[in-house]
């Protein structure tokens, strides 16, 4: 994803309200999407579109920011490389190019590098006004922000929506909590088990074994522990309204010998809370992406520092040596996966198994997602936007009391040229790593 204000040449386009030539391109692009239906199922494009609308979107922020104030954009295409589509709407052409990697818009003398048309400097983004500078600066992060608080809400208020969890401990002690719950059923039978024998099947409810009363898998897990491999047992299920019974020997726990196997395992799925209120809604939305937040500053600072980024570049170089430090993900259901950040197609893969969980998965994935990218954004270097927001503020401080003072961006190149090769070093391990060792 790319930041605003790559430079732009010395010249004046005519309006010219026709599309570009580029069908065929359209339909090679329409041909990738169905190659990735058939690969990938309707889960993998539905979150590619997710993923490409909201880069749009990013980009939309520092679009309408900077028509509002007054900046001229002279581009904005999604993806990079060669144009394959495109059509002019006044001054500005809007289209598609052939890498979908991301999204840019093209605004006029962004620093003083830019070389820009006399007649046009009034309405550079250097020379407009602080705030205006600012506002086009942060959009693309605000508009993250936006799309993570309004999925949020629409999780606390249409789904029920209790919250991520980011540590292994609360993971295992909501596991716990489902374990007891008394609204369990059966996920999956045992193939060659007494519960395959007699015909239990998942979505089935064992409510007692040899008369004694069962109300949760953990008191199934109590008395089996007890029955020994052999042993025949009388049990009792329900199966929708009808209330069952059944009867064999049991077999042989493979994990725990000398323990009898009845060959069931439990949904245990950790079941959202009741929806609430709009009110009470939009408390815990701000409340949630506030955590969320504090969470993915301090993951992405323990990440980007000698010794971590040492750990991740050594998964690629030595595997089998690699230490388990850095990035975490926290997936729907909150487990972390450590050692590692995701590259794009990491990202989506993780999004498409979330996503054939259901909508409140996919969603759950977004606001991570979006505020993850949001706050990295707001690194304050170049090229992120958060180096321009640096140059804006300094340019501010520097000018307070006296004649407007231009920053030479000139003088950061070297710094921009290491961030880059930094990223791009981080993204490519990443991506080889998603490759070869997916995390799902």
């Amino acid at each position: 994803m790319t930041v605003t204000g790559t430079p732009v040449s010395d010249r004046t386009d005519p309006v010219d309200e026709q599309p570009s030539a580029g069908w065929q391109g359209l339909a090679g692009l329409a041909g990738l999407f169905v190659l990735l239906a058939m690969l990938g199922g309707l889960s993998a494009v539905i979150v590619v579109v997710a993923i490409l609308v909201i880069v749009f979107l990013h980009e939309l922020g520092h679009f309408l920011t900077a028509r509002w104030g007054g900046m001229k954009s002279t581009e904005f295409f999604l993806g990079f490389g060669p144009r394959i589509w495109s059509f002019r709407r006044g001054e500005t052409e809007y289209g598609i190019k052939a890498i979908p990697a991301g999204a840019y818009v093209k605004i006029i003398g962004m620093n003083n590098l830019d070389e820009v048309d006399p007649a046009d400097e009034a309405r550079t983004y250097r020379q407009a006004s602080f705030p205006r500078r600012l506002s086009v600066a942060v959009a693309g992060s605000a508009m993250h922000f936006l799309i993570a608080l309004v999925l949020l809400f629409t999780l606390f208020a249409g789904f029920g929506f209790r919250g991520f969890v980011t540590s292994q401990e609360e993971f295992d002690q909501l596991t716990a909590e489902a374990l007891e719950s008394p609204d369990w059923g059966i996920r999956s039978v045992t193939p060659d088990s007494l519960a395959a024998s007699v015909g239990l099947e998942p979505g089935d409810r064992v409510t007692a074994i040899n008369g004694e009363g069962i109300t949760s898998f953990a008191d199934l897990t109590e008395i089996m522990a007890d029955l020994l491999p052999g042993a025949v047992v009388d049990f009792e299920y329900v199966r929708g309204d009808s209330v069952l019974t059944g009867a064999g020997q049991l077999t042989e726990h493979p994990d725990f010998p000398g323990r009898g196997l009845l060959g069931v395992s439990p949904d245990n799925e950790i079941s959202p809370p009741p929806r609430d209120d709009p009110f009470t809604a939009v408390g815990k939305t701000f409340q949630e992406f506030g955590e969320v937040s504090v969470e993915s500053v301090t993951q992405l600072a323990a990440f980007f520092t000698p010794s971590s980024l040492g750990d991740f570049f050594s998964r690629v170089v030595q595997p089998e040596t690699a230490t388990d430090e850095g990035d975490q993900v926290v997936t729907g259901e909150g487990a972390d996966e450590e050692g590692r950040i995701l590259s794009i197609y990491g990202a989506a893969r993780i999004g498409t198994s979330l996503t054939d969980r259901g909508v409140a998965d996919l969603f759950q994935f977004l606001v991570i997602l979006n505020i993850f990218i949001g706050i990295f954004n707001l690194v304050p270097l170049l090229p992120l936007d958060g180096g321009h927001v640096a140059i804006a503020v300094y340019e501010r401080i520097r000018s307070i009391g006296g004649e407007r003072y231009y920053a030479d961006v000139g003088k950061l190149l070297p710094m921009v040229y290491a961030v880059v090769f930094v990223l791009i070093s981080v993204g490519l391990a990443a991506l080889y790593l998603d490759i070869t060792d997916p995390i799902i």
